[in-house]
């Protein structure tokens, strides 16, 4: 079994900071959050630009190059709907300590971005819908086998697709999330890798709440197979989810210091 992947979220251009800083080219505010990502144990650190149309090539390579060569080629998930600056970005990316991750295509719009994952050798988050949030989870299982079909079809290893069931939010949707559950366990049950933005569950609910609703999920999650996650990695009470989880599976040897590991 694979010990659980970390993808941390919080260089994303919805805060203020990060896009400032990207906007400015000024290197600390990208390499604090990274340090600190990295430090709480993230596996993969996501690069979140936004639809950077005017200069997305130039921001995402400055980025990347930024990161890795910072932080001793710590692999990246390249996060934009800009199919040339994902494309700019792995032309500049360093594979030494993993494949990079495109962040995501999906079976509309996006669906290309699979061609570009299959050109490049590299990873993708395939999202299981098409427009908006899939109406049920036949309507998710179909979208996960028409991507994983058109994958494997360009040459990419199962392995290398990360499906998204999409989490909801919890605040409205409640009635939502064993459905969700139950798609994870389908896909993993196929033989496939699951990944989605967990803090979805969470928003709107009070900041003293949100930590408490994403831990629970995230372990009923990992019990249902799920294989990484999009997650806040200095949300501690989540790593230690993780952690016990990996402990619980097997997928890493118990030490009464597993926590500090």
């Amino acid at each position: 079994m694979e010990k659980f992947m970390i993808i941390g979220e919080r260089i994303h251009c919805i805060s203020p900071i990060i896009r400032k800083a990207l906007a400015e080219r000024n290197p600390d505010p990208i390499l604090q959050r990274a340090r600190e990502q990295i430090e709480a144990g993230a596996d993969y650190i996501d690069v979140n630009i936004g639809p950077a149309e005017r200069d997305g090539e130039e921001v995402m390579s400055w980025a990347v190059q930024l990161i890795q060569n910072e932080f001793d080629n710590i692999p990246l998930a390249l996060d934009t709907v800009n199919k040339k600056a994902i494309d700019a970005g792995i032309k500049v990316y360093n594979r030494e300590k993993g494949k990079p991750i495109i962040n995501s295509a999906d079976a509309g719009d996006r669906v290309e971005m699979i061609d570009l994952a299959a050109a490049n050798d590299a990873m993708v988050i395939a999202l299981c819908s098409k427009s908006g949030i899939p109406r049920d989870n036949d309507e998710r299982m179909a979208y996960c086998t028409e991507l994983l079909e058109r994958a494997m079809s360009l040459g990419l290893e199962p392995t290398d697709i990360l499906f998204d069931p999409l989490f909801l939010v919890i605040k409205g949707m409640q009635e939502k999330q064993v459905e969700v559950l139950e798609a994870i366990r389908m896909m993993s049950e196929m033989g496939l890798k699951t990944t989605g933005g967990l803090s979805n569950i969470s928003n709107g609910a009070p900041k003293e709440i949100r930590p408490i609703l994403d831990s629970a999920l995230l372990a009923m999650a990992i019990q249902c197979g799920l294989s990484s996650a999009i997650v806040n990695p200095c949300d501690r009470r989540l790593v230690e989810t993780i952690k016990s989880c990996d402990i619980i599976k097997g997928n890493i040897l118990y030490a009464d210091s597993f926590l500090e590991l």
